[in-house]
This record gives structure tokens, sequence and C-alpha cells, in this order.
């Protein structure tokens, strides 16, 4: 096997800390170790990761909630 093979397929073989689709208020309680109300409250204060609706339910894109993480790692490093 070529070394860009093993390369390409380290990169594809590693696990993503996040799911690949949205994720539910719940889901990302559970992935911050916080109450489900907290995720509630900081859409209601605008203060957590940006959420949408589909239909009635509430869903957060991953890609959001790791973006609104790094933000808070930089405010706490500055």
């Amino acid at each position: 096997m070529s070394e860009r093979r093993r390369t390409v397929a380290k990169a594809t073989a590693a696990p993503s800390p996040l799911p690949s689709r949205y994720l539910t208020p719940l889901d990302v309680a559970e992935l911050l170790g916080v109450p489900v109300e907290t995720v509630y409250q900081w859409r209601r204060k605008r203060t957590g990761p940006r959420g949408f609706r589909v239909g009635r339910h509430l869903r957060y894109d991953p890609m959001d909630v790791r973006a609104w993480i790094e933000s808070l790692l930089e405010e706490a490093a500055a």
C-alpha cells in the first residue's frame, strides 16, 4: 500500500467527536454534560450555540456547536 493510501485510510478511520447528523437539545446537553434545561436557557438568552427549527423541533448543526465551543475556549485563553 502506498504512503498516500495509508494516510487517507488513517484520516477516514479517525472517530469524529460529533455526529454527522443534526443534534437535538438532549444531544447537546449530553455532549457538554449539562442539564437539557440549560441548553434551552442558552437559546432564550442567545448565549449558546446557534440552533434552528425543523417544524416544532429544535436542532443544532454539529459544526455550529463546535464553533461555539471553540469561541468559548478562545475567550478563556484571552
